[in-house]
């Protein structure tokens, strides 16, 4: 067992806490290939990373969906908050990935910076200076505790809401739930 998988439900678990709701249509969607409902408005907010191996199976109109890297979503409050009072949404998941770029970013500084000098036309300087002033935001530890505190801190924000964490493995393309209790 990984050191990741310790904190993760096997496959093909639901905690009580979400039978019988949108975050179990979203799981059985996707690990099991449920054939698709129809929806008029959407069910759920999924938040998870733009990574492009990360592809999550819904069907239209589930769903609102907020991409970004590392599943950072600490500058979407207005975004979400505007499904939730709008959209009447009850139901968030947080979909953090194993093998995410924003971890250990430190580690790929030269890399970025030498990417964007190719890729963009940047100066090093710029790239550099840009780098340092945006890892501390963007970077995360690792994957289950980034989804741990995220999801701790809508529940703050949003108490009515119902927030999941998850993580998708790209080693399987599966979702799986983290357990709350040991983080």
């Amino acid at each position: 067992m990984s050191e990741l998988e310790k904190y993760l439900f096997p496959s093909g678990t639901i905690p009580e806490i979400y039978k019988s709701t949108p975050i179990e249509k979203l799981v059985r969607y996707h690990n099991e290939r449920l054939p698709f409902d129809f929806y008029d408005k959407a069910e759920i907010i999924i938040a998870t990373c733009m990574d492009n191996r990360v592809n999550i199976r819904i069907p239209e109109k589930f769903a609102y969906v907020i991409r970004n890297g590392g599943a950072c979503i600490k500058y979407s409050n207005f975004h979400i908050s505007y499904a939730i009072a709008v959209g009447k949404i009850k139901y968030f998941c947080l979909i953090g990935h194993t093998d995410c770029g924003m971890v250990k970013l430190k580690e790929r500084k030269q890399i970025y910076i030498n990417g964007i000098i190719e890729n963009a036309g940047w100066n090093y300087k710029d790239a550099e200076d840009f780098f340092e002033r945006n890892i501390s935001i963007f970077e995360i530890g690792n994957e289950v505790l980034s989804v741990s505190n995220e999801v701790k801190r809508l529940i703050k924000e949003f108490p009515l809401l119902t927030v999941c964490p998850m993580l998708y493995r790209v080693e399987d393309n599966l979702l799986y739930f983290i357990k709350e209790q040991e983080i």
